[in-house]
C-alpha cells in the first residue's frame, strides 16, 4: 500500500466514524422528537396525576398493603423503580419455597380463604423486573370480597369495577388479560367517594 492509498483509507475511516457519531446522536433526538409529538403521555412515563398530584406511573408497580386496596404482585426490589430485577432464586431454592409458602398463607388469611384454597401465582411470585404493575383478573377477583367489606361497598359493585378494568391481549395477540392495580385502586377510591354522596 502506498502513501496515497493509506491517506485515502484513513479519510474513509474518519468519515465513516464521523457519520456513525452523527447518527448515534441524531437517532435518539429523532425518536424523542417523534415520541414527544405523537404520544406525549407515554413519552413522559405514563404518569398519573390526581388533582395535580403525581400518584404514580401506570407502568411501575406499587406496594398497596392496606386491606381496603387491591394488592400488587410481590416485588424482589421493594418496588424501587431505579433498581428493577428479580430475586434470582430458582425453583429448587428452599428460601424461595419458604417465601412463597408464607405469601400463600398471607393471601389466604387476608382474603378469608380456606387453608387449601388455590392462590393465583402472580399474587405470590415476583415478576422478573419486580415492578410489574398488573395482576391477573383472577388475582383481582380473589380480593373483591375483602376490599368490598373493608370499604363498605357491595361485592357486585367492586366485582364490576374489576371486570370493567380488565385489559385484553396486546394487539389482540400478545400477553394475557391483566388488570392495572394503580388504575383499579384509583377507580376504587372514586367509587367509594361516589357512594358516600
Amino acid at each position: 500500500m502506498n502513501k496515497n492509498e493509506i491517506i485515502r483509507e484513513a479519510k474513509t475511516c474518519v468519515l465513516l466514524f464521523a457519520l456513525v457519531c452523527l447518527l448515534s446522536l441524531a437517532f435518539p433526538f429523532f425518536v424523542t422528537f417523534v415520541a414527544e409529538n405523537t404520544m406525549p403521555y407515554q413519552a413522559h412515563g405514563s404518569l398519573i396525576y390526581i388533582n395535580g398530584t403525581l400518584v404514580g406511573s401506570e407502568l411501575i408497580g406499587q406496594n398497596f398493603s392496606s386491606p381496603g386496596y387491591f394488592h400488587s404482585r410481590p416485588s424482589a426490589v421493594d418496588y424501587n423503580g431505579s433498581n428493577s430485577g428479580g430475586s434470582n432464586l430458582g425453583p429448587t431454592s428452599a428460601k424461595l419455597m419458604e417465601e412463597v409458602r408464607q405469601r400463600v398463607e398471607k393471601v389466604r388469611q387476608e382474603n378469608n380463604l380456606s387453608a387449601n384454597a388455590t392462590v393465583p401465582a402472580d399474587l405470590v411470585l415476583a415478576s422478573g423486573s419486580g415492578l410489574d404493575p398488573d395482576i391477573s383478573p383472577a388475582s383481582a377477583l380473589l380480593q373483591v370480597q375483602r376490599v368490598a367489606k373493608v370499604r363498605g361497598l357491595s361485592e357486585s359493585k367492586v366485582k364490576t369495577l374489576v371486570e370493567e378494568r380488565i385489559e385484553g391481549l396486546q394487539f389482540g395477540l400478545f400477553g394475557q388479560e391483566r388488570v392495572n392495580v394503580l388504575k383499579l385502586n384509583i377507580a376504587l377510591d372514586e367509587l367509594a367517594r361516589g357512594s358516600k354522596r
